[in-house]
């Protein structure tokens, strides 16, 4: 496109103000349009952000040519955003709607075909993936700085005032989300959580749920775990409602903080949505020290301009759509497995949200999950005999070297001693293994002095524990493994060498 990009507004509400910041200061886009079903409303933003119309019918804006892209900023309720975005669609215009995309899986997937029909770009907005300390968070954990991802916990509260003042209209279709069998926290505002946890570390396998409800019909106290798909990676959320609470902040009455766990660092983000902790907005702990990260800009609004940003870049194609139809998909199974857990009262796989036969598809997941635990090499806790590994117990141990990984190691300084007791009728071997900025030496014949751990153990289970074949914790549990020394240094290995 060569000439200055026309958006319109569908809908004028309070969350109309934020979406506005990222147009006042545009020279390839302009706010052109606003509509509401409130006329006043809709000539009172017009007059505001000096626009150059505005409608009360959604259709009749859409029927405008030089509208290029609509903003979509209605309540999700009632379908409301499927009948406007297939609308939307049809007359080619850009899509970004607000999140949630849809109440229904089946709701989002006609959108989704209409919209790739279509042509146009269509985009979910969601402001917490452009919140700057979640795109920082997520910029440090890509560089390797807390390792390997371990979990996210995220922690949202909410009060009885504070922030600015949400009209009466913006609650009542809220109270229409419980008739309809939706939280205002898990669903709605879950939405904003459930796609930081997607963001930040990846696709969720399944979830558990837990949702209470205050007597002003408010979803919480709840608690919400997952687990991500094709690794070991958990996540958790709390959410509470202080009824007689006073929330300090610029937005609305609540707030969050998350905490991103790796094998050699952590991350924090103190606040997201308004101000309860106060000094910088993220901290970084690296195992030895704390750091704040104070240039990080902490504005909640400034998410809502990135969403913006990302709009008109991928329209002109210069920037890939975040949320993607596909990934705000995503999100919403996630959100609907998790108000599926609540009602059921069991855990529930994103997967079986799509299946025909729900509740078959988790129970054959359940049973193949106990089959597998039951196969897992080296789980029994009954004594075998592992005498038959002995022989091939060094040549194991100098492919140790081959599987070292220097970048886990940097600032190491461990000697460990390894005493491999005769077994199999393979001799005794004595072995110091010395890290040290990053380097490994293997030592055959001998045991090192002052060793940071000592480790005596059978030739034939040392052989099994390298070949998989035996869990170190459970042999240590049999009495195979004698240790003595810094036994959490021992932990450090299985990641170093991946036992």
């Amino acid at each position: 496109m060569t000439k200055r990009l026309n958006v319109g507004f569908i809908g004028c509400g309070r969350i109309a103000d934020l979406h506005y910041l990222g147009y006042k200061e545009r020279k390839d886009a302009k706010l052109y349009a606003v509509c509401d079903l409130d006329k006043d409303l809709a000539e009172a933003r017009k007059k505001e952000w000096n626009t150059v119309k505005a409608y009360n019918d959604y259709k009749q804006m859409l029927a405008d040519p030089e509208l290029d892209a609509v903003e979509i900023i209605v309540p999700h309720s009632n379908n409301l955003h499927e009948r406007v975005v297939i609308d939307a669609a049809r007359a080619g215009k850009h899509i970004a709607v607000q999140k949630p995309m849809a109440t229904s899986l089946k709701s989002a997937d006609r959108m989704l075909q209409e919209a790739a029909k279509s042509g146009v770009v269509y985009k979910v907005t969601e402001n917490y993936v452009f919140y700057p300390p979640i795109l920082k968070a997520k910029e440090m954990i890509e560089s390797g700085m807390i390792g390997e991802p371990i979990s996210v916990r995220i922690k949202f509260i909410s009060g009885s005032s504070g922030g600015w003042k949400v009209p009466v209209e913006a609650w009542q279709w809220r109270v229409q989300e419980l008739l309809e069998g939706r939280g205002t926290a898990t669903f709605d505002h879950g939405h904003h959580l459930w796609s930081t946890a997607f963001f930040l570390l990846g696709n969720v396998e399944r979830v558990n749920a837990w949702i209470d409800q205050t007597t002003f019909g408010i979803d919480c106290p709840a608690i919400v775990m997952w687990k991500y798909k094709d690794s070991s990676r958990y996540g958790v959320c709390d959410f509470v409602h202080s009824q007689n609470l006073h929330i300090p902040g610029d937005y609305y009455a609540n707030d969050e903080w998350i905490e991103i766990n790796g094998s050699s660092g952590l991350i924090m983000i103190d606040r997201c949505s308004a101000k309860i902790q106060q000094g910088p907005v993220m901290r970084f702990f690296n195992g030895k020290s704390m750091t704040a990260i104070t240039e990080v800009e902490s504005d909640w609004a400034t998410g809502f301009v990135g969403a913006t940003n990302n709009f008109i870049r991928s329209i002109y194609g210069e920037d890939r759509v975040l949320l993607s139809g596909d990934e705000a998909r995503e999100v919403l199974r996630f959100a609907l497995a998790v108000q599926h857990s609540a009602k059921k009262r069991r855990e529930v796989y994103l997967d079986e949200l799509d299946s025909f036969l729900p509740s078959f598809y988790a129970a054959t997941k359940r049973v193949g999950r106990a089959l597998e635990n039951m196969k897992i090499p080296g789980l029994s806790l009954f004594n075998e005999d592992l005498s038959k590994y002995a022989p091939e117990a060094r040549k194991l141990t100098e492919k140790i070297l081959g599987g070292f990984d220097a970048s886990v190691a940097q600032g190491w300084d461990i000697t460990i001693g390894v005493h491999l007791t005769e077994d199999g009728g393979v001799k005794e071997e004595r072995i110091s293994i010395i890290i040290r900025d990053g380097k490994l030496n293997l030592n055959f014949g001998e045991l090192p002095e002052n060793a940071t751990l000592s480790v005596q153990v059978a030739t034939g289970v040392w052989g099994a524990i390298l070949l998989r074949k035996k869990r170190p914790e459970v042999a240590f549990l049999q009495g195979k493994i004698k240790v003595e020394g810094q036994i959490e240094e021992g932990l450090k290995l299985r990641e170093l060498f991946k036992f």
